[in-house]
């Protein structure tokens, strides 16, 4: 083995292509992902891919399930810590708006809900995320039925939201104007706090 190739291997990681994938996806869509284009990105060998991934779908699936983890992990377990059930809302709506390159994967998948590797990652995606605001709405004193259908909604305008913005490709918000929409989305679908 030569130098160079042993320090494209060492240099970069499984996560570094995994991340390198989803970077892709987000620009051009779950088709754009071929694993020289991606080589070429990143800077490197081919011959450095197949160091961590037999193929380009390993790939794919391991990029998916890297950005499924995120989500969960570091935005919904994040917020689930907030003793003050009502309190979770805002910090919530604000942390999701402002993640973009994660908005970019959602709606690039969106985009790709024919691909057999794609739709079963979003299908438990969506569930979580459905479940999760379903808990939410009912720890802030909802009642079930009423909790599900708040969470329908707040997931509908998220989703909703990037299709408007990314697939459509209406004009962009300012800064000023997409934050007056997340405090309007907070003020719209945060519960009341009861008075009992």
């Amino acid at each position: 083995m030569n130098d160079g190739a042993k320090n494209e291997r060492v240099r970069l990681s499984a996560e570094d292509w995994e991340d390198g994938a989803l970077a892709l996806i987000a620009e051009q869509g779950v088709g754009a992902l071929a694993v020289e284009a991606l080589a070429r990105r990143l800077g490197v060998t081919k011959g450095s891919f197949y160091w961590h991934f037999r193929t380009r779908e390993a790939l794919l699936q391991a990029s998916l399930e890297r950005w499924e983890e995120y989500g969960e992990r570091e935005v919904l377990a994040e917020i689930e810590r907030i003793p003050d059930p009502l309190k979770r809302f805002p910090e919530l709506f604000r942390r999701v708006a402002h993640e973009l390159q994660p908005h970019r994967v959602y709606a690039a998948l969106l985009k790709a809900l024919d691909h057999p590797q794609v739709v079963p990652v979003m299908s438990r995606v969506s569930q979580r995320r459905m479940e999760f605001l379903t808990r939410l709405y009912q720890e802030a004193g909802l009642e079930p039925v009423v909790a599900l259908h708040r969470a329908r909604l707040t997931y509908a305008a998220y989703v909703g939201f990037l299709q408007l913005n990314f697939t459509l490709g209406l004009p962009r918000l300012s800064h000023e104007e997409f934050d007056a929409y997340v405090e309007h989305m907070i003020a719209t679908l945060t519960p009341a706090r009861s008075t009992d």
